[in-house]
Protein backbone atom coordinates (compact mmCIF):
# COMPACT_ATOMS: atom_id res chain seq x y z
CA UNK A 1 0.00 0.00 0.00
CA UNK A 2 1.39 3.42 -1.00
CA UNK A 3 1.29 6.37 1.34
CA UNK A 4 0.31 9.70 -0.32
CA UNK A 5 0.66 12.09 2.63
CA UNK A 6 2.74 12.91 5.68
CA UNK A 7 1.64 12.16 9.20
CA UNK A 8 1.10 14.90 11.77
CA UNK A 9 4.13 13.69 13.74
CA UNK A 10 6.39 14.03 10.70
CA UNK A 11 5.15 17.57 10.00
CA UNK A 12 5.64 18.64 13.63
CA UNK A 13 9.15 17.18 13.66
CA UNK A 14 10.14 19.00 10.46
CA UNK A 15 8.70 22.30 11.72
CA UNK A 16 10.55 21.89 15.03
CA UNK A 17 13.85 21.33 13.19
CA UNK A 18 13.28 24.34 10.95
CA UNK A 19 12.46 26.46 14.01
CA UNK A 20 15.63 25.30 15.76
CA UNK A 21 17.78 26.13 12.73
CA UNK A 22 16.19 29.57 12.43
CA UNK A 23 16.76 30.25 16.13
CA UNK A 24 20.45 29.50 15.61
CA UNK A 25 20.81 31.42 12.33
CA UNK A 26 18.92 34.68 12.99
CA UNK A 27 21.30 36.12 15.64
CA UNK A 28 24.26 35.47 13.34
CA UNK A 29 22.48 37.16 10.42
CA UNK A 30 21.72 40.18 12.62
CA UNK A 31 25.40 40.44 13.60
CA UNK A 32 26.42 40.24 9.94
CA UNK A 33 23.94 43.02 9.06
CA UNK A 34 25.24 45.19 11.90
CA UNK A 35 28.84 44.66 10.81
CA UNK A 36 28.06 45.54 7.21
CA UNK A 37 26.26 48.72 8.29
CA UNK A 38 29.16 49.83 10.49
CA UNK A 39 31.72 49.14 7.74
CA UNK A 40 29.69 51.08 5.16
CA UNK A 41 29.19 54.02 7.54
CA UNK A 42 32.94 54.05 8.28
CA UNK A 43 33.70 54.07 4.56
CA UNK A 44 31.41 57.10 4.10
CA UNK A 45 32.99 58.81 7.09
CA UNK A 46 36.48 58.16 5.73
CA UNK A 47 35.40 59.54 2.35
CA UNK A 48 34.13 62.70 4.07
CA UNK A 49 37.49 63.21 5.78
CA UNK A 50 39.29 62.62 2.49
CA UNK A 51 37.00 65.09 0.70
CA UNK A 52 37.61 67.69 3.42
CA UNK A 53 41.39 67.34 3.24
CA UNK A 54 41.50 67.44 -0.55
CA UNK A 55 39.14 70.42 -0.63
CA UNK A 56 41.30 72.27 1.89
CA UNK A 57 44.38 71.66 -0.23
CA UNK A 58 42.80 72.63 -3.57
CA UNK A 59 40.82 75.64 -2.27
CA UNK A 60 43.65 76.79 0.03
CA UNK A 61 41.21 77.45 2.84
CA UNK A 62 39.98 75.76 5.99
CA UNK A 63 37.44 72.98 5.58
CA UNK A 64 35.53 71.44 8.48
CA UNK A 65 33.99 68.02 9.00
CA UNK A 66 31.04 68.71 11.33
CA UNK A 67 29.43 65.95 13.41
CA UNK A 68 25.83 66.13 14.58
CA UNK A 69 25.82 63.12 16.87
CA UNK A 70 22.20 63.59 17.96
CA UNK A 71 20.83 63.13 14.44
CA UNK A 72 23.79 61.13 13.08
CA UNK A 73 24.66 63.58 10.29
CA UNK A 74 28.18 64.32 9.05
CA UNK A 75 28.68 67.44 6.92
CA UNK A 76 31.75 68.82 5.15
CA UNK A 77 31.74 72.64 5.12
CA UNK A 78 33.97 75.29 3.65
CA UNK A 79 33.00 78.70 4.96
CA UNK A 80 29.22 78.98 4.67
CA UNK A 81 29.07 76.41 1.86
CA UNK A 82 28.20 72.74 2.48
CA UNK A 83 30.26 70.47 0.24
CA UNK A 84 28.81 67.19 1.43
CA UNK A 85 26.15 65.99 3.87
CA UNK A 86 25.63 62.35 4.89
CA UNK A 87 22.75 61.28 7.17
CA UNK A 88 24.53 58.17 8.46
CA UNK A 89 21.96 57.35 11.14
CA UNK A 90 19.02 57.19 8.75
CA UNK A 91 21.01 55.51 5.98
CA UNK A 92 22.73 52.78 8.01
CA UNK A 93 20.87 52.75 11.34
CA UNK A 94 24.04 53.50 13.32
CA UNK A 95 24.74 55.58 16.42
CA UNK A 96 27.43 58.21 15.92
CA UNK A 97 29.65 59.44 18.75
CA UNK A 98 32.54 61.90 18.81
CA UNK A 99 34.82 63.60 21.32
CA UNK A 100 34.49 66.91 19.41
CA UNK A 101 31.78 68.56 17.35
CA UNK A 102 34.05 69.08 14.31
CA UNK A 103 37.45 68.48 12.76
CA UNK A 104 39.07 71.21 10.70
CA UNK A 105 41.73 70.97 8.00
CA UNK A 106 43.83 74.05 7.27
CA UNK A 107 45.01 75.12 3.81
CA UNK A 108 48.02 72.75 4.09
CA UNK A 109 45.82 69.70 4.82
CA UNK A 110 46.84 69.53 8.47
CA UNK A 111 44.51 69.22 11.45
CA UNK A 112 43.74 72.72 12.69
CA UNK A 113 43.43 73.60 16.37
CA UNK A 114 42.67 70.13 17.66
CA UNK A 115 44.42 67.22 19.18
CA UNK A 116 43.18 63.81 18.10
CA UNK A 117 39.55 63.60 16.98
CA UNK A 118 37.85 60.28 17.66
CA UNK A 119 34.57 59.27 16.01
CA UNK A 120 32.81 56.04 16.97
CA UNK A 121 30.21 54.25 14.89
CA UNK A 122 28.02 51.67 16.63
CA UNK A 123 25.20 49.36 15.67
CA UNK A 124 24.17 46.53 17.97
CA UNK A 125 27.30 45.02 19.47
CA UNK A 126 29.56 46.11 16.59
CA UNK A 127 31.69 49.23 17.19
CA UNK A 128 34.37 50.84 15.02
CA UNK A 129 36.48 53.94 15.67
CA UNK A 130 37.97 56.53 13.32
CA UNK A 131 40.81 58.73 14.58
CA UNK A 132 42.20 61.88 12.98
CA UNK A 133 45.62 62.96 14.21
CA UNK A 134 46.93 66.53 14.42
CA UNK A 135 48.80 65.92 11.19
CA UNK A 136 45.47 65.33 9.42
CA UNK A 137 45.91 61.59 9.00
CA UNK A 138 42.87 59.37 9.40
CA UNK A 139 42.92 55.78 10.66
CA UNK A 140 40.10 53.32 11.21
Amino acid sequence: MRRLAFSLLELVLVLALVGLLMALAIPRLNAMRDGASVRAAMADLGADFSLARQSALTRRTTVAVVFDTASGIVAVRSGMRTLSRHPLRTTYGIVLGSNRDSAVYDSRGLGYGVSNVTVTVRRGSIVDTLTMSRMGRVRW
